[in-house]
C-alpha cells in the first residue's frame, strides 16, 4: 500500500501508463500522489516528456511495447509493471492493449477508451488466434466518465476523477482479480466503479455523452458566419449548450466513429423529433404565427424536456436535487469574486454549483450560485449586509 500525507492508494506499481493525453497524465499525477510508481509512455516523445515534466511519471520511452528483452525501468531496475493503463485514441486502443497483454505476461491490462466493444473484440480475437485465454482474463475495459474541453497533458488534472462514474466492463474470461486490481484503481484516484456490459455502456455513453458531443458542435457550427450583430446578443444560455463544441475534433472523430451504430441509433430518434417540430413550425410559417399546431409541437419539446432533465443524477451521481439560486453581482475588480467566495464561506454557506456570468468591458458580473434551499434567504439577507448587491431570489 502506498501513502503520503492526505492520500492512501492500495493500487500496486508499478503502473505503466501508455498514452499521456489529459486522462493518461491525470491519472498519473493522481497515482504519483499517492506514492505509486509510474512509468510513461508515448508515440510522440514530446506528449510523453511534458507528462514527465508536469510530474505523472518517468519516461519509458516509445518502444517500451515492442521490446522483446527484459523490461527495465528507467534507472535500471527491472521491475516489470503489475498495471498497465492504455490511454490512447480509441481507435488503437485495442491493438495496443493486446500489445501490452503480449508483452507483460503477469500484468493486468486495463484501457479508458470512450468505446468499450471493439476493443473488447479485439482480445477475444486475440486470444482466440493465440490460443491462450490467459490474455482475456487479465484484460479488464474500463471507461471513467471525466473529461475536459481542453485535451493533452497540459490540462492534465489530478483530481479530474473525484467523484465521477468509472464504468468497468469484465468479459466472461475476465479474472475476478483483475476486476478487483481494476476497481481498486478507480476508487485510489476518486471514482465511483461502476459494472456494466459492453454493449450497454456504448450505448449509454451514446445517449450522455457521445451525441451531446455533436448536438453542441453542429449548433455552434451555426455561429460560423453568423452575423455580428447576433454574436452580440448572446448570453449564457449559448455558452452553456456550446462550451464543449471546443473539444478536440481529433480526439472525437475517433470516439464517434468507433461507436457508431449506438450513436446513430440515438440521432435517428432525433431527426425523428426535429422532423416532428418542423413540419408544424412549417405550418405556422405558412399560415401564420402560432397556427399549424406549433403551440402544441413546441411544448411537447419543451415538456419532454422538462421531463428528461428532471432524471440527470445529482452531485457525485445521487440523486436529483433542487438548490435554490442566489444571484450576486459582482464587480469587475482584483479579488472580488474570491471575497464572495471567502464570505460565503464565514456564513457557513456551501456553494453546490456556480454559472458566473461577465462579459469584456462590463463594470459588473453575475454570479448565480446554487446553494441548499434551506440556508438562501438566509444568506441573502447576509450578504446584503455586508454590502453586495443581489438580484431577485428565484427559490427551490
Amino acid at each position: 500500500m502506498s501513502t503520503v500525507p492526505g492520500r492512501v492508494m492500495a493500487t500496486e506499481g508499478p503502473v505503466l501508463i501508455v498514452g499521456t493525453g489529459l486522462l493518461g497524465a491525470s491519472l498519473g499525477l493522481c497515482l504519483q500522489a499517492g506514492g505509486v510508481p509510474v512509468y510513461l509512455s508515448d508515440i510522440s516523445p514530446t506528449s510523453e516528456r511534458l507528462g514527465a515534466d508536469m510530474g505523472a511519471g518517468v519516461s519509458a520511452g516509445a518502444e517500451v511495447l515492442s521490446a522483446e528483452d527484459t523490461f527495465f525501468a528507467p534507472g535500471g531496475s527491472a521491475a516489470a509493471p503489475s498495471l498497465v493503463i492504455i490511454a490512447t485514441p480509441p481507435d488503437v486502443a485495442g491493438l495496443t492493449v493486446v500489445k501490452a497483454l503480449r508483452r507483460f505476461p503477469q500484468a493486468i491490462v486495463t484501457d479508458v477508451a470512450s468505446v468499450k466493444s471493439a476493443v473488447l473484440q479485439d482480445v477475444i480475437d486475440e486470444a482466440n488466434a493465440a490460443g491462450d485465454p490467459t490474455l482475456a482474463a487479465r484484460y479488464v475495459g474500463s471507461h471513467p466518465m471525466a473529461g475536459r474541453e481542453r485535451s493533452g497533458a497540459g490540462a492534465a488534472d489530478a483530481d479530474l476523477f473525484v467523484g465521477r462514474p468509472w464504468v468497468l466492463v469484465a468479459s466472461s474470461e475476465c479474472d475476478a482479480r483483475a476486476l478487483l486490481v481494476v476497481r481498486t484503481l478507480a476508487m485510489d484516484v476518486g471514482s465511483v466503479p461502476v459494472e456494466m456490459d459492453a454493449a450497454t455502456h456504448d450505448q449509454s455513453v451514446a445517449l450522455v455523452s457521445h451525441v451531446p458531443q455533436l448536438m453542441a458542435s453542429m449548433l455552434a457550427a451555426r455561429l460560423a458566419e453568423a452575423p455580428a450583430e447576433a454574436l452580440g446578443l448572446a448570453g449564457q444560455g449559448l455558452r452553456d449548450t456550446t462550451r464543449i463544441a471546443a473539444s478536440d475534433p481529433r480526439l472525437w472523430t475517433t470516439i464517434v466513429a468507433g461507436n457508431a451504430a449506438p450513436v446513430a441509433e440515438v440521432l435517428h430518434a432525433l431527426r425523428d423529433d426535429v422532423d416532428d417540430l418542423l413540419t408544424h413550425l412549417d405550418a405556422a410559417a405558412a399560415l401564420g404565427p402560432f397556427e399549424g399546431g406549433s403551440v402544441g409541437a413546441v411544448n411537447r419539446v419543451m415538456t419532454a424536456g422538462n421531463r428528461g432533465v428532471a432524471r440527470i443524477p445529482g452531485k457525485h451521481g445521487g440523486a436529483p436535487r433542487r438548490y435554490a439560486e442566489v444571484e450576486v453581482l459582482v464587480p469587475d475588480e482584483p479579488g472580488e469574486l474570491g471575497r464572495l467566495f471567502s464570505e460565503l464561506g464565514e456564513l457557513g454557506v456551501n456553494i453546490e454549483d456556480l454559472v458566473l456570468e461577465h462579459s469584456a468591458g462590463q463594470r459588473v458580473g453575475l454570479a448565480r450560485l446554487m446553494v441548499d434551499p434551506g440556508v438562501a434567504r438566509q444568506a441573502e439577507r447576509d450578504l446584503e449586509e455586508r454590502g453586495w448587491r443581489l438580484i431577485a431570489h428565484h427559490g427551490a
